[in-house]
């Protein structure tokens, strides 16, 4: 069955209908007709089996057959992204969303190619979480992770310690980020950082648990710059190394999420 996406300020299991380009998608392209199941979700882990009522011009009626919930992943990873160049950030979205991660904060570095002004910012934040939507709907994931504005290193740890983020988190907490993550790591090449298998091994020992909440930084093409190696270390991330092989930033970003799911989902 086709999956669409109902936002949670829509979501009424008692009358559900689809609009905009949902709506579009299932009446102009999928040429849906009455009495065709679909399955909604919500992105926050509600999921309905329908059936199509009424096709009407500007939207589509469905009746609910079968409702269920789906529990989140034990840990909530955040990738904090520094934008690549060309549409590889694309591609980081949709493998994030595909592997789990439960936010994605687009970071602007000093070695970002990518120059946003305000507007922009927005322009971008509404694509990739339209992407973001695109890959739930295909992998079956029931939750979507929020996709923040794109924003300086040094502004994102600001909303980090405010507890603050720029997306909203869920319908009871709306833009309200962990206080504190268990654990943050940073992706680096220098000669200090550790592997992420005695990062976790040690936390485990010291907490006698795995972490639940995780924030992995991610660098672009050139990896970040000593000063802002420093800040992130300031802002309690721990260098990780990926390896003796120096990868792609969108393999890098898809490495550390599948490593990190691996070893805390």
């Amino acid at each position: 069955m086709h999956r669409f996406y109902l936002s949670p300020e829509h979501w009424d299991p008692s009358a559900l209908t689809l609009r905009g380009t949902e709506a579009h998608h299932a009446r102009d392209v999928l040429r849906m007709r009455r009495g065709e199941r679909a399955v909604l979700f919500n992105g926050r882990g509600r999921e309905v089996t329908a059936e199509v009522v009424d096709l009407a011009r500007d939207e589509i009626r469905l009746r609910k057959l079968h409702e269920t919930e789906t529990p989140p992943l034990r840990c909530r990873i955040a990738l904090a992204q520094a934008i690549p160049k060309g549409k590889n950030m694309d591609l980081i979205v949709q493998k994030a969303v595909e592997i789990g991660a439960a936010e994605i904060a687009p970071l602007i570095s000093e070695r970002t190619i990518v120059d946003l002004d305000a507007k922009e910012a927005e322009q971008k934040k509404a694509k990739w979480q339209q992407i973001a939507i695109e890959a739930a709907k295909q992998c079956g994931q029931n939750w979507l992770p929020q996709v923040h504005a794109p924003q300086k290193l040094r502004d994102f740890f600001s909303s980090v310690e405010a507890g603050v983020s720029p997306a909203p988190r869920s319908v009871s907490q709306p833009g309200r980020l962990p206080p504190q993550f268990d654990l943050r790591l940073i992706g680096s090449l220098q000669p200090d950082a550790i592997h992420l298998k005695k990062i976790l091994a040690d936390y485990t020992e010291q907490h006698r648990d795995r972490p639940r909440n995780v924030l992995m930084l991610v660098g672009p093409e050139g990896d970040f710059t000593p000063a802002e190696l420093a800040l992130a270390k300031t802002n309690g991330c721990l260098p990780i190394t990926l390896g003796p092989i120096i990868l792609r930033v969108e393999t890098a970003a898809i490495y550390c999420l599948s490593v990190l799911s691996y070893e805390l989902m």
